[in-house]
Order: C-alpha cells, then sequence, then structure tokens
C-alpha cells in the first residue's frame, strides 16, 4: 500500500506542473487589462502604461512565467491587486468557509443518498425505489444556482424560517475563536452554543443546495452496485446458510458495494468544490470560490491562479484519500499495492 501511494505521490507532481503553466498563460489569455481597470476609465494611455509597468505585465510572457515560478517555489502565491492582500493569506482564511460547507453539503448527502439506495436495491420495484429514481433524475435536472436562490425565495423570503443568505453568521454574532476555522467545530469547542446555533442556521440552505446537487450520483451509484453484489454467489450463499437480511445487507452486500461508491464520493466531493462558486455568490459565501470570482471579473491574476492551484491540490490530497480507503475497504488493493 505505501508503495502504491508513492508512485500515485511521483505522478502529482507533472500533474501540478501541467496545472501551473495551463493556469498561468489561460488568465493572460482572458479578455480584460488588469492596468486599464485599476487605472480607472479616466485614465490615459500614459497612466495606463505606468501602471502595467508597475505590475511587471509590459514584460515577455516567458519572463513573467519565470517571475511566477520563482515567488511558487518560495511559497509566495504573489498579491491581490484588488485587497492589496497575499493571495496565500486570503486563501488561508477563506478555505475553511469553503471546505466547511462542502463538507457539510456532502455528509448531508451521504446521510440521505446511501439509505436511500440500499432501500431502492433491496426493495427493488417498490416505491422507494421509485423514490430513489425520482431523486436522481430531479437532482441531475436541477441546476444548483436556481436550486439556491429557489430555497431562498422559500424559506427567507416566503416563510421567514431561515436568516438572511449574507454569510456565515448574521449582522449581531461574533465570530468565535479560530481554532479549526469551521465555525460548527470552534462553536462546539469554545462552548458558544448560541453562535452554534446561529452558524448552523446560515448553513443550512446552502449545504442543502450542494446536497441536492450531489444526491444524485451517489444514490444511483448505491443502488447500481448494491443490485450488482446482491445478485452474486456468495450473497445467495450466505443466505441459504441461514443469515439474517441485515447482516447479509450490511456486512457482506454493503461492504463489498462500498468501493464503486467511494469512488463516486471522490468525484462528487470535486464537482461540488467547483458548485460552490455558484452556491458563495448566491449566499454571499465568503469563501474561496466567491473570492477567484470576484477576482476574474477584475482581471486580478494572482487570486485566479492561486485558486486553481489550491483546488488541484485539494484534488491530489482527496485522491490520496480514496487510495487509503480502497485499501481499508479491500485488503486485495494492499496486496496489490
Amino acid at each position: 500500500m505505501g508503495s502504491l501511494l508513492l508512485k500515485r505521490m511521483l505522478l502529482v507532481i507533472p500533474n501540478l506542473i501541467g496545472v501551473v503553466i495551463v493556469t498561468f498563460f489561460l488568465t493572460r489569455a482572458l479578455p480584460g487589462d488588469p492596468a486599464a481597470y485599476f487605472a480607472g476609465p479616466a485614465a490615459d494611455k500614459q497612466a495606463i502604461e505606468q501602471i502595467r509597468v508597475k505590475l511587471g505585465l509590459d514584460k515577455p510572457l516567458i519572463v513573467q512565467f519565470g517571475r511566477y515560478v520563482a515567488d511558487l517555489a518560495h511559497g509566495n502565491f504573489g498579491n491581490s491587486l484588488s485587497t492589496g492582500q497575499p493571495v496565500l493569506t486570503e486563501i488561508k482564511n477563506r478555505l475553511p468557509a469553503s471546505t466547511e460547507l462542502t463538507l457539510f453539503g456532502l455528509i448531508l448527502s451521504i446521510a440521505i443518498a446511501v439509505p436511500l439506495g440500499i432501500l431502492g436495491a433491496v426493495k427493488q420495484g417498490s416505491w422507494i425505489d421509485h423514490t430513489c429514481r425520482v431523486v436522481a433524475t430531479a437532482g441531475v435536472s436541477l441546476p444548483v444556482f436556481f436550486t439556491g436562490l429557489l430555497l431562498v425565495y422559500v424559506f427567507y423570503y416566503l416563510l421567514g424560517w431561515s436568516p438572511s443568505p449574507l454569510g456565515r453568521l448574521d449582522a449581531f454574532t461574533s465570530a468565535p475563536p479560530q481554532i479549526t476555522g469551521f465555525y460548527l467545530i470552534d462553536t462546539l469547542v469554545t462552548g458558544k452554543f448560541e453562535t452554534f446555533r446561529a452558524a448552523l442556521a446560515q448553513l443550512l440552505l446552502p449545504g442543502i443546495t450542494l446536497a441536492i446537487f450531489s444526491l444524485a450520483p451517489i444514490t444511483r451509484m448505491t443502488r447500481a452496485s448494491m443490485l450488482a453484489v446482491l445478485a452474486s454467489d456468495f450473497v445467495r450463499t450466505a443466505r441459504a446458510s441461514g443469515l439474517d437480511n441485515k447482516t447479509v445487507i450490511i456486512t457482506y452486500a454493503f461492504r463489498n458495494a462500498m468501493l464503486p461508491v467511494v469512488t463516486t464520493l471522490g468525484m462528487v466531493f470535486s464537482f461540488l468544490l467547483g458548485a460552490n462558486v455558484l452556491v458563495e455568490k448566491v449566499f454571499a459565501w465568503p469563501g474561496i470560490g466567491s473570492y477567484a470570482v470576484e477576482a476574474l471579473i477584475t482581471s486580478d491574476f494572482a487570486p485566479v491562479q492561486g485558486f486553481v492551484l489550491t483546488m488541484a491540490i485539494l484534488y491530489v490530497v482527496l485522491n490520496l484519500i480514496i487510495d487509503i480507503l480502497y485499501g481499508v475497504i479491500d485488503p486485495r488493493v494492499r496486496l496489490k499495492g
């Protein structure tokens, strides 16, 4: 298993190099001139050129790329032109918000989709199975931003059950002491239960939005994988041996059906990181997705490059975690490694 992980980590290096190269040159190919934007609409060509020289944008692309790589080698992602702050600092401050939202949505989705997929496979053709199919169809049919706006309209505007969708906490609640950066965890650790309730209330609607988005693939894969395993010979043998139905389904069938489900969870998590960009804009969530969108609008290259590189690193770490889970679920993976 250790050798397998080592091989995967060695493959990460060329992937990250490719991400750095593609991201750098694509941002430069986008329409818009950051020098003209920050000079203002009333600036003349001379003022714009002075800003371009100050930002180093007058240099050839290969020179700019060399400086960018040299900065990355020293752990410097550059400074944001919009805020004037180091990009790495901004990402560190905003990443916990995005991660907490993504994990909350994924956990909520797993809690619904996995049992629904198992029941749909066990009770094939029943109303539960039809509900499973409807959920899967609805999940892939609704755009994530439309789902978010619909939830805001119903639960905030019409019913008034939800607080205003403006960030991680309402205006009357102060942020908890930062330990992990996850408000739900930090408030429980520090015993600030009122703040915990306020943070949970703000997190529910965007979390449900992401959960609905991810329900379909997890439910469909769980159901399909369970159907394949339940039709196998070892399940029939287990039932013929007199084992009760619950033991056969949970202990034998579901464990053997978990590998494709875990693979799907990894893919869904990466999709949610991308969907976060839209959800954060709808709910004014102060994560790295909204940070990257704002930077993209102003042609602020450094935050966009930092965002893409951070997403690539998270995706690599996620794949390594999935490889470890493979070895835990199926010992044959460890033997092959």
